[in-house]
């Protein structure tokens, strides 16, 4: 162990109880030693155990039918979100408004984050609508077991599978991290299923005998995982394994436009690999807390000044280490329209 890292012990074991993840960053997160005394999976038991009981507090924000999908598949999935005048409203703004975006490259896809502060939205009060609704909120701060303000965006994906760049690499199915944590994606149009729809591995979200002998297994070698995805904690899953997990065929999301899918993304998913050039536009939302704090919520960015800002601080701490490090993952690409082609 490297002096720094002897220095840091009491950081690293402080991150123990928060939602750190890195097995390659944190070394008593990655350590083999701790890991077969059962350190990982007393994490992940714990964290479950103590959503579950966040969750049940908030059981008022969904429906009794959208609870038990959720408990059995992992997802809650809403057709028609929106009015038909809404939805057409919602698309000529987002067709016709430049935005500030910042694009990330992974591979033959690039995707688009724009923010969506309220200095952007009081101009738009169809998106602004979208972005408020209940369903889009309940069923994100429901699914993340917390009653707090989640990160949203513009999210555009925009894919060439033309042979000249690597797959993309969230085409792997994969877990986000070890505890529960909610993105919601409302699809603005139509999916095609050649075209990359997001897949979701039903009942994956849940920790049987067989996930935690899995996450067991993983855990004692991740830090030296060639993946720097695995090594980074979100675990990723290969084909082999699916039958030795017990899990059934994944479900592609191939839906109509305005639909929206809230999915709890400790369980396995993936964007399927899209077989023609394609863009994929919608309204996206993550949520993910300390998993090991007893309270629902609020939070620091619930409060007034704050509320509404995460993707813009999200983005502001992506420009300055662009300006520090002359590199970092997400790029501003300049104002531009949802779908103008990334110039990175």
């Amino acid at each position: 162990m490297r002096a720094a890292d002897v220095l840091k012990m009491p950081l690293y074991a402080a991150e123990l109880a928060t939602g750190a993840k890195s097995f390659r960053d944190n070394p008593l997160i990655g350590s083999r030693r701790l890991n077969e005394a059962g350190l990982h999976v007393k994490r992940v038991r714990l964290a479950e155990q103590m959503a579950d009981a966040r969750r049940a507090r908030l059981a008022s924000l969904v429906s009794e039918e959208e609870r038990a999908a959720y408990q059995r598949d992992g997802f809650i999935v809403t057709h028609d979100l929106l009015p038909d005048a809404d939805i057409a409203g919602l698309r000529r703004e987002i067709e016709t408004t430049p935005f500030d975006a910042w694009d990330m490259r992974q591979g033959n896809a690039v995707t688009r984050f724009i923010p969506l502060p309220p200095k952007v939205l009081e101009d738009l009060p169809y998106l602004k609508s979208a972005v408020w609704s209940h369903p889009f909120q309940n069923g994100l701060r429901y699914v993340g077991a917390t009653n707090s303000d989640p990160l949203v965006y513009l999210h555009i994906v925009m894919t060439n599978p033309d042979g000249k760049r690597k797959a993309d690499p969230q085409t792997a199915f994969h877990s986000d991290t070890f505890h529960p944590t909610a993105k919601a994606w409302f699809f603005l149009y139509d999916i095609d299923d050649r075209e990359g729809p997001f897949c979701y591995v039903p009942g994956s979200h849940r920790m049987t005998p067989e996930r935690l002998e899995w996450e067991r297994e993983q855990s004692l070698a991740a830090a030296s995982a060639k993946n720097g995805n695995h090594a980074g904690g979100s675990f990723r899953l290969t084909s082999q394994e699916f039958g030795r997990l017990k899990y059934g065929e994944p479900v592609r999301f191939a839906v109509p436009g305005n639909s929206l899918v809230v999915a709890d993304t400790h369980g396995f998913h993936a964007r399927a690999a899209s077989d023609r050039p394609s863009v994929r536009i919608g309204l996206y939302g993550s949520l993910r807390r300390n998993p090991f704090v007893p309270w629902t919520g609020p939070d620091l960015f619930s409060l007034p000044g704050l509320k509404g800002r995460q993707a813009q601080i999200h983005m502001a701490q992506k420009d300055l280490q662009m300006r520090l490090k002359g590199r970092t993952s997400h790029r501003y690409a300049g104002k531009v329209l949802a779908t103008d082609p990334s110039r990175f």
